[in-house]
């Protein structure tokens, strides 16, 4: 396939040699990256057409990102402040565009022109001063720092200068004013503020970034925890991004052996039959759609990691779920009493456990009227609060089961009952065991009289109808704590006694199961595992564009009637494909995954015809 794909690769390589001389012929002229959606002059009709779906999702500018790196004179300078707003010891504020140097200017009047890419300090001053304003009315920061960063090999492609001042608000409100006065009004070059992500938005125009790079860019300002901060290093690299166009390749190898077939199969000899050539193409097309299932399913991994963990916390009422979720996050965020059916409504909390980001939800008690019972009526709040319980843990990813443990009343010796609950076992019946996990925790552990009752008590329940089919054989889901005195528990752990600290390891230890990228069974074993561990970066948007594509590949396979399988009867059943619209399975499947890495429609005729005359 590399054979194959390597006159693309050199055509593609002599045309950006050529544009790079083009820039050395012409590099005495004023010039910037043109930037399409943003041109000041009268846009074009494509242009204006575009701009319906100038979101990263709805179109994909093959064409435009080839052309965008065009020089052009007449493009407007953008600026903004690059660091938060607020107080600060140090505010960044960044302009792209071909006004650069003549903002420079401006602000540092009869200063030298800084040295690329090395820190200058200058002293700014108002673009509008006159002869009659002081000296100190016209500066704006008598100490910043300026960078400036000539193009192509910029951020944004464009020439860009930074402003380093003084992170007071009245000097960055200065600067920020000062900016657009040192254009002039009737100059070719027009300057206005940036609008959201347009720095971003021209480095992806200007082949700066790719699209995956881009949305890995949006994750890695929104991590909050380790693990999210991970997620986006691994989407922010071009392993994806060369693994899609690797796949693409494959489909477009493929296409153009049945496109050759289609085309030239009465004025040529193959030497395969076509039914041959098929169950290749199809041994090939089930090699990358196992490939294709198990990124698809990192990526839904990565997912949890990205948006975080839902936890829900089930039980009887009185079972100990809001004093537990107490310890959990260690405040306190939800009321605590000995009346049973405190909890109502769902109490969230966000909370870092071990770098995942969880979301915990403390539920009101699950329980069941009936007349020899003790507990009071159920009333229309509770009988409320219980349906949204039952929702939620439906769809939680995590369930945790606090065991109810009570403390049997007029008995001459400490005898300690331990339930489960009617209601709390309907919702285990109802759980999906394949896509959510669940943990058992055994609380009011200070109630047992020693260790050894407790370890029977916890073996007992390992083996119990309604949590034998979630637990682990190779781990320990049940777990006891002691939310009321640590100290006084009789759990044996020395460094842990309320066992708090044991159960939140177990979690970050069930998250790192979860969240473990996926390997495709002929990958499972070797050495390039790791590599695989890069598909949890991949977004819900690729993760959908994936799913279309293996649509497509499942299409093509019916088409083919897997006749590779059975290779004695394939030329009987030859006739029956029918290559063509196999073949359009082929190109709506590589269209997918071109649409994923912002290439938009992959099926182009230069690209199959080549690898058909290649061949």
């Amino acid at each position: 396939m590399k054979a194959c794909c390597r006159p693309l690769h050199n055509a593609v390589s002599l045309q950006n040699s050529f544009s790079f001389l083009r820039r050395i012929k012409s590099k005495s002229r004023p010039q910037t990256f043109r930037v399409p959606a943003y041109s000041s002059s009268k846009p074009l009709a494509p242009t204006r057409a575009r701009r319906k779906h100038d979101t990263l999702q709805q179109w994909h500018p093959t064409k435009a990102r080839s052309t965008s790196s065009l020089i052009k004179n007449d493009e407007a300078t953008i600026y903004a402040l690059s660091t938060a707003p607020g107080r600060a010891a140090i505010a960044v504020i960044r302009i792209s565009g071909p006004a650069c140097m003549t903002v420079y200017r401006a602000l540092c009047p009869q200063s030298l022109q800084p040295k690329p890419r090395h820190a200058t300090l200058r002293t700014l001053f108002e673009p509008s001063m006159t002869l009659l304003d002081s000296e100190d009315e016209q500066v704006l920061d008598a100490n910043a720092l300026v960078f400036y960063f000539p193009a192509p090999h910029t951020a944004t492609g464009e020439d860009i200068l930074e402003l380093h001042v003084h992170g007071g608000t009245a000097v960055v409100k200065a600067v920020l004013a000062a900016i657009p006065k040192a254009i002039p009004k009737h100059a070719p070059n027009t300057i206005r503020y940036a609008e959201p992500g347009e720095f971003t938005r021209r480095a992806f125009y200007n082949n700066r970034l790719d699209l995956l790079q881009v949305e890995a860019l949006g994750d890695t300002l929104a991590a909050d925890t380790e693990q999210q901060r991970r997620l986006a290093v691994r989407g922010s690299s071009k392993v994806l991004a060369e693994r899609y166009e690797q796949w693409r390749q494959k489909l477009l190898y493929a296409r153009g052996e049945l496109e050759a077939l289609i085309d030239f199969s009465e004025d040529q000899h193959f030497d395969e039959s076509p039914a041959k050539l098929c169950a290749s193409v199809a041994r090939q097309i089930r090699q990358l759609r196992s490939q294709l299932q198990a990124n698809i399913e990192s990526a839904s991994r990565g997912e949890l990691l990205r948006n975080g963990i839902n936890i829900a916390l089930i039980g009887a009422p009185n079972a100990g779920k809001s004093s537990l979720l107490n310890q959990l996050v260690g405040r306190e965020a939800a009321i605590v009493s000995s009346e049973a059916g405190t909890t109502r409504d769902v109490v969230d909390v966000n909370v870092d456990v071990g770098g995942f980001y969880c979301r915990f939800g403390d539920l009101a008690g699950l329980r069941k009227q009936t007349q020899a019972s003790e507990m009071p009526q159920i009333r229309e709040v509770e009988k409320e609060g219980i349906r949204r319980a039952k929702d939620r843990a439906l769809k939680a990813d995590v369930i945790i089961v606090v065991l109810s443990v009570e403390a049997v009343k007029d008995s001459a010796s400490s005898k300690i009952n331990v339930s489960i609950g009617a209601e709390v076992e309907e919702v285990l019946k109802q759980i999906d065991i394949g896509s959510q996990k669940v943990v058992c925790v055994l609380n009011k552990a200070d109630l047992f009289a020693n260790n050894h009752h407790l370890s029977n008590t916890r073996s007992k329940f390992r083996h119990h109808r309604a949590l034998r089919d979630f637990f682990d054989s190779s781990e320990t889901p049940l777990f006891a704590v002691s939310c009321l005195n640590a100290h006084a528990s009789n759990i044996d752990s020395k460094s842990d006694p309320s066992g708090i600290q044991t159960l939140l390891n177990g979690l970050t230890k069930l998250f790192g199961r979860m969240t473990a990228a996926v390997v495709p069974r002929e990958h499972n074993g070797t050495s390039n595992n790791s590599a695989w561990a890069e598909s949890l970066g991949a977004t819900e948007r690729q993760r959908l564009l994936l799913l279309q594509c293996l649509g497509h590949l499942e299409s093509f396979l019916a088409k083919v009637q897997d006749i590779d399988q059975n290779e004695s009867g394939a030329a009987d059943q030859g006739d029956d494909v029918d290559v063509v619209l196999a073949a359009e399975s082929l190109r709506f499947a590589a269209d997918c995954l071109g649409k994923t890495i912002g290439k938009g429609e992959s099926g182009d005729v230069e690209e199959v015809l080549g690898i058909v005359f290649e061949k």
